[in-house]
């Protein structure tokens, strides 16, 4: 029986349950091979989409710009120099304003507390594009990948290498422990996530079957992976904390030594983009045959895609 979304917000996928996962990777696959034979529904067709920025972005603003694009829906760009957001204007007010012109509103930002101001006051669906807590979108988009890839998730093993506490890192524990994807979060002990974040996938960790760890140990955690994954060692608004994430992390690199360590030919690659390379990943592996960061960023666009199908 499929799940009904209709109206919902994705602000965290904590708030999504197994069923509802599975259901936005399914439609996703669906609305993939639409696009690959050409078929354009149009089903977006007089619906437009807020998209709120505070940070920079590539792969978050060009997916929602297409997803609803493509099939006829309107996406406007604002940036933090086109509105009052937060400044001269309440986050509450903008949010009742663009509750009476729009559909739906996209925000990427750096408070999740703002993306949930916008959802209660614009009374629209809301779609979390980044905070500094959870990044949902990308999160579907890596699970995506992996299926494709696999074939099924249960019983993967997918490794996280890097900053254990960032948005990144939080989202692709809570997909993969609610998933039935084994999960190791390999990270120095001054970058773990926080004892409840843990203790909060290691509960959706039981229902699904799935076991999630953390340890500062590479050869350790990485052995058996099916899944290396990576991300920037400075994330957006840190960056005065560069000299002092590279001294940590540098011991941390993604290269050749570290894939051959999961014991396994098939292990892929993954990185949510943009990366620095040289840096948390080696040109070897970022270029290399066991990378699919092309098709994890292109399925930005058809998770997004079936989010905002399903959701409106």
């Amino acid at each position: 029986m499929k799940v009904n979304l209709k109206g919902r917000s994705l602000l965290t996928l904590i708030d999504y349950s197994y069923e509802e996962i599975r259901e936005i990777i399914s439609v996703s696959h669906v609305l993939k091979k639409e696009r690959k034979s050409g078929k354009n529904k149009m089903r977006f067709a007089s619906r437009t989409l807020a998209m709120l920025f505070e940070k920079r972005s590539t792969r978050t603003r060009c997916a929602f710009e297409t997803a609803i694009g493509e099939e006829g829906g309107h996406p406007v760009f604002l940036s933090m120099q086109d509105i009052h957001l937060g400044s001269k204007e309440a986050i509450e007010d903008t949010a009742r304003v663009l509750g009476r012109m729009f559909d739906c509103i996209m925000f990427r930002g750096y408070k999740q507390e703002t993306a949930e101001l916008l959802m209660e006051y614009s009374g629209l669906p809301v779609y979390n594009g980044l905070t500094d807590e959870y990044h949902p979108t990308q999160a579907l988009a890596d699970i995506m990948t992996i299926e494709e890839e696999f074939k099924s998730l249960k019983g993967l093993k997918c490794v996280y290498i890097g900053d254990g506490r960032n948005n990144v890192a939080n989202s692709l524990a809570v997909v993969c422990s609610k998933m039935g994807v084994h999960m190791t979060i390999i990270t120095p002990e001054d970058l773990k996530p926080d004892n409840e974040l843990i203790d909060l996938y290691q509960y959706f960790s039981k229902e699904s079957g799935s076991e999630i760890q953390v340890t500062d140990s590479i050869e350790k955690g990485v052995a058996g992976a099916h899944v290396v994954y990576t991300d920037v060692w400075v994330s957006m608004g840190e960056e005065k904390k560069k000299k002092e994430r590279i001294d940590l992390l540098s011991p941390y690199q993604v290269n050749g030594a570290v894939m051959n360590m999961t014991g396994r030919k098939e292990t892929i690659f993954l990185h949510c983009l943009p990366a620095v390379k040289g840096q948390e990943v080696s040109e070897e592996v970022f270029e290399g045959p066991a990378s699919r960061v092309w098709e994890q960023a292109e399925n930005r666009k058809h998770t997004i895609k079936a989010i905002l199908l399903l959701t409106l």
